[in-house]
């Protein structure tokens, strides 16, 4: 939610299938996402291809790189996957890194912890894309960009 309300360009989310399964919510997701389901490689295959037609039609992509929460509760963010930084590259468009600073504590591992109060977004200047060709070395570096950039606004 916090995405669709700093967001001043739409947007379509990729997500996780699995989310659907959700009460209400599920309905509203499955309707306004990519789906994925990550364990399967024809899925990610095809969320991917949907990702490059929604680009080309001049949407916006919103991925969160890391695919899922890091089992490690000291850790500030897990290993980025390529595929953002893939459909970055081939349509150069720039990457904008925003960090949610007040996630983990409003929102605990555990459904018997957090609170309620502020969410913070802190919207990242671009990381561009342009003229960069898609090999491994330059997917590396925007990803190391993007997690330092995301992860300098993160504490706990």
């Amino acid at each position: 939610m916090m995405m669709i309300y700093v967001s001043k360009t739409p947007f379509v989310f990729i997500g996780k299938r699995e989310l659907t399964k959700l009460p209400v919510f599920g309905l509203i997701y499955r309707r306004s996402c990519i789906l994925v389901d990550r364990g399967n490689a024809k899925s990610r295959k095809d969320a991917f291809l949907e990702a490059q037609r929604r680009l080309k039609n001049g949407v916006s992509i919103c991925i969160f790189p890391e695919g899922g929460v890091p089992d490690d509760i000291h850790k500030k963010l897990d290993e980025f996957k390529d595929g953002a930084f893939r459909l970055s590259i081939e349509h150069q468009i720039p990457i904008v890194p925003i960090s949610f600073p007040d996630s983990k504590k409003r929102f605990r591992y555990g459904f018997d912890n957090g609170s309620p109060g502020v969410l913070r977004a802190v919207i990242h200047p671009l990381i561009h894309t342009k003229g960069l060709e898609l090999n491994l070395p330059n997917r590396k570096l925007l990803k190391l960009q993007t997690s330092e950039a995301i992860a300098s606004e993160l504490y706990w």
